[in-house]
């Protein structure tokens, strides 16, 4: 998230925030797209992460983006930590351990999704290859130690990184050492919300199946095809993970928000300065329980914008759905990730599929499929079928709902091609973490520097 959000209404019901939520219903033409990506920045000389500061760091190419592209820069006490485009329609961010985020303005295709990525990537390489600095596209830090890993000045993941050792094993390594790719899509109603959370809840894990890509840890392998995903099952639970609440038939808004009123807080917000909330969840802020330790201690809507921000289920609920399950990966992965989904839940006949697919799934055996998927991947069995074969049906359906939107470009092709990364997976049965081991036991010659120059930006 590149800038915290500040509104000053006043709450006085949870009423008003189920109705924060409903507000982000649309109809079907004002459905929109925004992928964000993020991307771990690398020295080329030597393999070594970026720090923050200096003149070959990440500050010099936050600035030397705001001049290029003259998107206004979000400062926090004096430092440059991201840029936003004037109207909104997109921003630049980082990540705890120096991630470089594009979150991607809402667009109608993806088509336009695509071509906002080559450009956000040709234009940050103008600037990163002056500086002997290009990007690594993998779901996991496959080289750096914590302690090698440098830590940005957001004051924001200062309280994260103090409350993470309390609630997990894995929250810092979730903070510095992971990357991903996520999707935004819009929803009709609540009726329309339902239907695509539940549907996409329960194949977040055939997602995460097919974008594992962190098979290494600290130069070696992990045992993992996705490390990414394995983290959050012990990052914070009370935050995180496959919510059972969404799978019941009159899932709504206000489910969602009676969950997000007891988890704790990380921040409060006020006046540019971030106090630490981490002790109380958002029931007791509209209790009273900060009204003597921060200025203006009843909570607002930007209190309440920001906490749903700090939540972190496999689908997230704000105004839009977030989807979360997918390792960063190569760029081809990146237009990928947004046409799967748009693919499955954009398109009335591709929507009625998936719920047909995923009906009787019960939130017990999507717990274990989310818990065996890290580790296995495509091999990973669900009711005596492998996923990978289970990918192969989600695509089919995604390839359907693309093909029925039929958004044309300029050369008259469909969305259809942009599965191609997806459907290359399924057709060779490994996933690019295996491609990745394969190469590593062979080729590269139990190296990880390679990795570098083959996944890289």
């Amino acid at each position: 998230m590149a800038r915290d959000t500040t509104d000053e209404t006043s709450i006085t019901s949870t009423d008003e925030l189920v109705s924060y939520l409903a507000a982000g219903n649309k109809p079907a033409e004002q459905w929109r797209i925004g992928t964000e990506h993020e991307k771990f920045p690398f020295y080329t000389a030597d393999n070594s992460p970026v720090p923050y500061e200096g003149p070959r760091g990440i500050r010099a190419i936050l600035e030397g983006m705001r001049v290029k592209l003259g998107w206004d820069p979000i400062i926090d006490e004096g430092n440059i930590i991201g840029l936003v485009e004037p109207t909104g329609q997109g921003a630049i961010s980082l990540e705890p351990g120096g991630q470089f985020e594009l979150s991607g303005a809402p667009l109608s295709t993806i088509h336009q999704t695509c071509r906002e990525v080559n450009a956000h990537l040709s234009q940050v390489r103008q600037i990163a290859d002056h500086l002997g600095i290009r990007f690594l596209g993998t779901g996991g830090s496959p080289k750096w130690t914590l302690a090698e890993t440098p830590i940005m000045p957001k004051s924001r993941y200062k309280i994260m990184t103090n409350y993470m050792p309390k609630v997990g094993h894995e929250g810092l390594d979730m903070m510095y050492r992971t990357c991903t790719i996520q999707v935004n899509l819009d929803f009709a109603s609540e009726t329309d919300m339902r239907r695509k959370m539940q549907v996409s809840m329960k194949l977040q894990s055939i997602a995460t199946a097919l974008f594992a890509s962190s098979p290494f840890t600290e130069s070696k392998p992990n045992g993992l095809q996705s490390w990414r995903s394995n983290i959050w099952r012990d990052t914070d639970n009370q935050r995180s993970g496959v919510l059972p609440f969404v799978f019941s038939p009159d899932f709504g808004f206000a489910d969602y928000v009676d969950w997000a009123l007891d988890v704790p807080m990380y921040f409060v917000l006020r006046e540019g300065q971030y106090y630490d909330a981490t002790h109380v969840t958002f029931r007791q802020f509209m209790n009273g329980a900060l009204r003597d330790e921060v200025p203006d201690g009843m909570p607002n809507m930007g209190d309440w914008a920001n906490h749903l921000s700090t939540l972190f289920p496999e689908v997230r609920l704000k105004r839009f759905l977030e989807m979360r399950g997918a390792d960063g990966g190569p760029w081809r992965r990146i237009c990928a990730l947004p046409a799967y989904w748009v693919g499955l839940l954009y398109d009335a006949e591709a929507l009625n599929a998936a719920e047909d697919l995923t009906r009787d799934w019960q939130y017990e055996e999507v717990q274990e499929l989310r818990d065996a998927v890290p580790a296995q991947g495509l091999n990973a069995i669900f009711r005596n079928r492998a996923v990978r074969d289970i990918a192969r049906e989600t695509l089919e359906i995604s390839h359907l709902g693309l093909k029925n939107r039929n958004r044309l470009n300029s050369d008259g092709f469909d969305e259809t091609h942009y599965l191609a990364p997806l459907e290359e997976i399924v057709a060779r049965g490994t996933t690019d973490a295996e491609k990745m081991l394969s190469q590593y036991h062979s080729v590269w010659g139990s190296s990880i520097e390679p990795i570098f120059l083959e996944y890289a930006y």
